[in-house]
């Protein structure tokens, strides 16, 4: 798809013959002040030719009368495009599966920036790196639901969760009041103390909640997927960034005391050795590091932020400051690590950053949040009216035969005559029961994702795709810059189609038309006086010597080529490299330097050493066609493509609104 909008980018910069037109002050069918075209009695807009122009042109010159020879020429040229379009629409080329497959494929990725969805994604892009530049220390009490809980375990928990928060603002321990109430199965050893995080490690809510307090300060009861929490914020700080360390791991669980303090023992032997000077890291770690991952390339480990990584490991690995420093023995639920500072880099620029953000905000729960956002937002713009009562009805119906016998819903929607009830209205257009039903029979995708009697996600659906259409409508028809896009591509792939029809491809395929084209065109193809030469380019300047000896003396014959490989390039193949062939001699920059009479000779280029051996001169003449085909085609291309303007011009009257075209002019210039 690229490929097609790069042609006619590329199309639509290339000279080309300017078809006849006529040019009237005052057109005998009068235009629109705002329209600088007519062709074929369509109307085009001074607008979408400046927007064509800015996509590659320059207005901007010193010399005004240059300006002005420059728009007529970018005048010609647009006029030759839209000539193309107007006949690719004649054609039907618009009407085809495959336009409608490739233009609908382009239309969803261009209207991507311009929908609610992308501004609401960029304020979450924007909110998550704006808190990525910090790290918060914070701990947390979390109380969970029971298994089946009713409104008034939920009331319970709620009321549990209030009251440890007033506890904790009176002054009582936060980690022991986690200690003694937290449903964490890790409260036991860290007493509710999360360590430090940044955005996006945490689930939204319990995010949210945090960076919107102080040091010191409570939240009040956060409920998210896992509970309730109630939460602490101990630091803030700027973010450090990421490290990326190297360690030599011991491993002990610390439940045997004997295997713990082996383990012990041996890393701080470990620890010792590596204070040696002579000793090296990487064949300690092979040697001795537990690690089978990681051992046998110097215990590598990836890069890691904040919060990455438990927290003993990461509190050692971020304290050492220089790069090659390595830490003392480090104890971990792993065992013991020796840890050694590879690199340290600060947290990236916002452009460096968006795409890893963006991934992870697509996959936790802002998506669904976003999603909420625009669908509200939509509903608002676009008058969304709902038949609540009509939709209970339908509801109970369809759960009470099912979605999958829509044959027995239709049934009873007839027996009630509801097919033709309005569900819902957008913009003042109304969606009826019938258009639920035809979505659901031509979308199965939702089926296979829910339970079959429950109507709501197909409701959903097709709501969600209805406000999605308003919204592309509404953009389509009120934003300009939208507009001239969609247009550009759509025209695009339109050219690219009869160009490739009744231009490239015939070209390439028409034989005969290339044999009469280069027949009546022979005064373009014909050699220059060529000569066939051996050039010998030495790698090797002080060792030219040799080579020299073997050329002179000698005529040029074609096996002198093999002769010098297998002579000189076998034991020594970096040697020299070789050019042989016949060569038209005023343009190769080597043979050009050769005086004519003489057969062998020396000339240095470039700061190499060439040495050249020729034979006899041919006089110039004409080319087979095998020899220059692909110029013959390419000439052949620009010869049907005049052609073809030439055949459009006659088809389709062009008209030009001078007083326009003026007024294009005097905008251009101010650019």
């Amino acid at each position: 798809m690229k490929i097609k909008h790069l042609c006619f980018l590329l199309l639509f910069s290339a000279a080309a013959c300017s078809p006849k037109i006529t040019q009237d002050t005052q057109p005998q069918t009068p235009l629109e002040d705002a329209f600088l075209l007519q062709i074929g009695g369509d109307k085009i807009s001074s607008d979408e030719f400046m927007y064509i122009m800015s996509k590659g042109q320059n207005f901007q010159q010193e010399d005004h009368g240059s300006s002005r020879e420059e728009l007529d020429k970018n005048l010609d040229l647009f006029i030759n495009y839209k000539l193309k379009v107007k006949e690719a629409e004649a054609l039907g080329l618009d009407q085809s599966e495959e336009f409608e497959r490739e233009f609908t494929m382009f239309k969803e990725d261009l209207k991507k920036p311009f929908l609610l969805e992308n501004s609401l994604q960029e304020g979450e892009l924007r909110k998550a790196y704006a808190r990525s530049l910090e790290v918060i220390k914070a701990s947390h009490i979390l109380l969970q639901f029971p298994g089946n809980a009713s409104k008034e375990d939920s009331i319970a928990v709620f009321s549990m969760a209030q009251l440890l928060k007033e506890k904790a603002e009176a002054g009582e321990d936060f980690n022991e009041l986690a200690l003694e109430y937290s449903d964490d199965p890790s409260v036991k050893n860290n007493k509710g103390n999360l360590g430090y995080f940044s955005a996006l490690q945490m689930v939204y809510a319990f995010e949210d909640a945090a960076y919107s307090l102080k040091p010191g300060e409570v939240s009040e009861p956060i409920l998210t997927n896992f509970g309730y929490h109630i939460i602490r914020v101990e630091d803030r700080k700027p973010n450090p960034g990421e490290v990326k360390v190297s360690h030599i791991l011991i491993r002990s669980d610390g439940k045997d005391a004997n295997i713990d303090n082996l383990a012990r023992r041996k890393v701080v032997e470990i620890y010792a050795e590596l204070q040696k000077e002579e000793s090296n890291w990487e064949d300690v770690c092979r040697m001795y590091s537990e690690d089978a991952a990681s051992k046998n390339n110097g215990g590598q480990l990836p890069w890691f932020g904040v919060g990455a990584i438990i927290p003993e490991f990461e509190n050692a690995a971020f304290d050492l400051q220089e790069i090659g420093e390595i830490s003392p023995p480090v104890k971990t639920p792993y065992g013991y690590h020796i840890i050694r500072l590879e690199d340290r880099k600060g947290v990236p620029a916002f452009e460096e950053a968006e795409p890893a953000l963006k991934s992870k905000i697509l996959r936790d729960s802002r998506s669904s949040l976003i999603k909420s956002q625009v669908l509200a937002m939509q509903k608002e713009r676009f008058g969304f009216k709902e038949n609540e009562a009509l939709v209970d009805t339908i509801q109970s119906i369809i759960n009470e035969h099912s979605i999958q016998k829509l044959t027995e819903v239709k049934a009873a929607l007839n027996q009630q005559n509801l097919m033709n009830s309005n569900l819902f209205s957008i913009k003042g257009e109304s969606t009826t029961i019938q258009e639920l039903i035809t979505f659901i029979e031509d979308d199965k995708s939702v089926m296979r994702t829910v339970n079959a009697r429950n109507f709501e996600p197909w409701y959903d659906k097709l709501v969600e795709t209805k406000l999605a259409a308003a919204e592309e409508k509404d953009l389509y028809e009120n934003n300009p810059e939208y507009r001239l896009l969609v247009q550009e591509y759509r025209e695009g792939i339109l050219l690219f189609s009869l160009m490739n029809e009744q231009v490239w491809q015939k070209a390439l395929e028409d034989s005969l038309g290339q044999l009469a084209y280069f027949n009546s065109h022979l005064e373009r193809y014909q050699w220059e006086e060529r000569v066939p030469a051996l050039i010998v380019k030495m790698d090797k300047a002080d060792q030219a010597r040799k080579v020299r000896q073997f050329l002179q003396g000698k005529t040029y014959q074609k096996d002198l080529y093999g002769r010098l490989e297998t002579t000189f390039l076998e034991e020594e193949p970096l040697l020299f490299t070789m050019e042989d062939g016949l060569f038209e001699w005023e343009k190769h920059p080597i043979l050009q330097q050769i005086p004519r009479n003489d057969q062998f000779g020396e000339i240095n280029s470039n700061g190499k050493l060439h040495l050249v051996l020729k034979g006899k001169a041919l006089p110039a003449g004409p080319k087979k066609l095998e020899d220059t085909r692909g110029k013959v085609i390419q000439d052949y291309q620009e010869h049907l493509d005049q052609q073809l303007i030439a055949r459009l011009k006659e088809k389709y009257e062009v008209q030009i609104n001078e007083e326009q075209k003026e007024k294009v002019f005097n905008l251009a210039a101010q650019l």
